[in-house]
């Protein structure tokens, strides 16, 4: 018997100040099984990063040919591609030959930054990817906030994320690796 997706709901306040972007979203996350409680705080972090009406989650996990979020044209053009982890070039590859712009965000502490220092040198030539990490720290203390239902807020000023509940706030402080 398949093990089933846990659904989470979020209601995400943001307040982007870089982009001039400030809206209310209310979400609704389907766990995999095998993802953990890290991994679907980054994908929540990185729709409050790049929130817009366009901005979709997809199968993620359950996809080879899918990244984690993507916001497609109204052709259906893929304008922005999100991915998150430590994939394999090829991944990067497909994904920067699709989209117009690839961003990738790192996450899992020493593990990133080996995994960075292996692929540098063949990343540089795809000039539409970024590349951010995420310390252990942050998505550590991002767990944490993980509920079922989920208020939360995310404001973003000068790069810097402010993201917490009622209780608590995370300041995080994103690494550009690319």
């Amino acid at each position: 018997m398949a093990l089933k997706s846990t659904i989470f709901k979020a209601t995400l306040q943001i307040a982007d100040m870089d982009r001039n972007y400030y809206q209310d979203h209310h979400l609704t996350l389907a766990r995999h099984p095998s993802e953990t409680d890290e991994r679907l705080m980054v994908r929540l972090l990185a729709f409050a990063l790049h929130a817009d009406e366009r901005l979709q989650f997809t199968r993620g996990l359950c996809a080879d040919d899918e990244p984690e979020l993507w916001l497609k044209s109204l052709t259906g053009e893929i304008e922005l591609w999100i991915e998150l982890g430590l994939p394999d070039e090829n991944r990067i590859r497909k994904a920067c030959n699709q989209a117009r712009q690839v961003i990738l965000y790192s996450y899992g502490g020493r593990s990133a930054r080996i995994w960075w220092e292996r692929h540098a040198e063949k990343l540089q030539r795809f000039k539409n990817l970024r590349v951010i990490n995420l310390s252990e720290a942050a998505t550590t203390a991002m767990a944490a906030l993980v509920r079922r239902s989920m208020e939360l807020h995310c404001s973003i000023q000068d790069g810097q994320i402010c993201l917490g509940d009622a209780s608590q706030n995370l300041l995080i402080e994103p690494e550009f690796f690319r």
